[in-house]
């Protein structure tokens, strides 16, 4: 187990370390492989031969995620992910299913035995502390992520991988960004093949229309209601989210999540509908959705700020498959990241009157996006449209 873990709890108070101990949630995870890579949020493990699992976790909403090796440990299986909710105290127990090379649970009576030696501390000195000193990281990546968020949108099963997504992934518009990174998802860190499983559904992710659609408007007030997606955008929060606007942000933290450490492509594919829709909107963080759109930056800005990383070699012994690096593709000005951001900063600093909180986070995010893909946010002369994104801007011609 990593040693990250260890070094923090090393630092802790005595006394804090046992209430964390007796009050904090244990992962009893049996069977697994040695060298299999396992992360629980943002921290990542290697398994060593005595590991059995994770314990002094913060209760609250956790996703964990992992990939087995092959024999000779150079090749890996495609990610398989998770979230859990747990509670003060819990015991959560999984055994690795050698044939199906994934965790599973236990049944009740054997889940209750295991959990009363967890507290008994039978199992203390094979279980790794989590690291404490990450946890703000996941905290600000989480905030909105409530057990019904969860509920309402993980699949049947909780498991989230790509190795079930093959169906999907056929049918999924595409850019020249996302055909590169479904090749680096299907291929790159994981040649070994996964355990062939029937195809089921993904999650239950929110439907976003890439466009608005209306009859008896004339074909300029339609091109507006698109540049514009402020009346897209109350449309989907009052039919999807019953108006409440944190679960919409908690079905973006989730989406980025399942893409991000899950590897999954249909979460990507959600969590860019999400940004893309949020993006494309100006009357609503100026006017009528303001507070939503001051605690939508802070949500990208952390995304942004921990999760996106520059290529680097994939065999290197520091990367075993589990850290979704990217591709120089991402980092390009012909990512849809780009001109929406553009556009959409363009409109909060250029408007005549603004509430102080957006600007400031629109600040806070332009730095960010100048100085983690090296972009030139200045640069009005630049208007880059991919015709093959879905979410690009509809401009309606008028017959005649």
């Amino acid at each position: 187990m990593g040693s990250s873990g260890a070094g923090a709890a090393a630092r802790m108070d005595p006394e804090a370390a046992t209430e964390l101990a007796r009050k904090g949630v244990t992962l009893l995870l049996l069977d697994v492989p040695q060298h299999t890579v396992l992360g629980l949020d943002t921290q990542v493990f290697s398994v060593g031969p005595r590991f059995r699992g994770i314990k002094m976790v913060p209760p609250g909403p956790h996703f964990l995620h992992y990939c087995s090796p092959s024999r000779h440990g150079n090749e890996f299986a495609p990610t398989v992910g998770f979230f859990l909710t747990t509670h003060p105290s819990q015991v959560v127990v999984r055994r690795w299913h050698a044939q199906e090379e994934r965790l599973v649970a236990l049944s009740e009576e054997e889940e209750i035995r295991y959990s009363e030696a967890v507290k008994r501390f039978e199992f203390d000195d094979q279980l790794g502390p989590y690291n404490l000193d990450s946890f703000g990281d996941w905290k600000q990546l989480s905030n909105y992520l409530s057990q019904s968020v969860i509920e309402r949108l993980e699949p049947i099963g909780g498991e989230i991988t790509i190795a079930l997504e093959t169906s999907w992934m056929d049918r999924a518009p595409q850019t020249e960004m996302e055909r590169r990174l479904m090749e680096q998802l299907r291929e790159d860190k994981f040649a070994k093949k996964a355990p062939t499983q029937p195809e089921r559904r993904g999650c239950y992710y929110t439907t976003i229309p890439a466009s608005v659609k209306h009859k008896n408007i004339s074909a300029d007030e339609l091109t507006l209601l698109n540049l514009d997606r402020t009346s897209l955008l109350e449309t989907v929060l009052a039919k999807n989210y019953q108006g409440q606007e944190d679960l919409l942000l908690g079905e973006l933290q989730f989406s980025f999540i399942a893409f991000m450490m899950g590897q999954s492509l249909e979460a990507f594919m959600q969590w860019k509908a999400l940004v893309s829709l949020l993006l494309s909107c100006s009357e609503a963080p100026l006017h009528t959705r303001t507070q939503m759109f001051v605690k939508f930056i802070r949500v990208i800005y952390y995304q942004f700020k921990h999760g996106f990383q520059r290529t680097h070699d994939s065999r290197s012994s520091d990367d075993k498959g589990n850290s979704l690096f990217l591709d120089e593709a991402w980092f390009s000005r012909d990512i849809f990241l780009y001109r929406l951001s553009k556009d959409f900063l363009t409109v909060i600093f250029e408007a005549q009157v603004v509430d102080g909180d957006l600007l400031s986070w629109a600040r806070k995010l332009k730095t960010l996006l100048e100085t983690t893909f090296g972009w030139d946010l200045e640069n009005n002369a630049a208007n880059l449209i991919d015709e093959d994104d879905e979410f690009a801007p509809v401009v309606v011609e008028m017959d005649g």
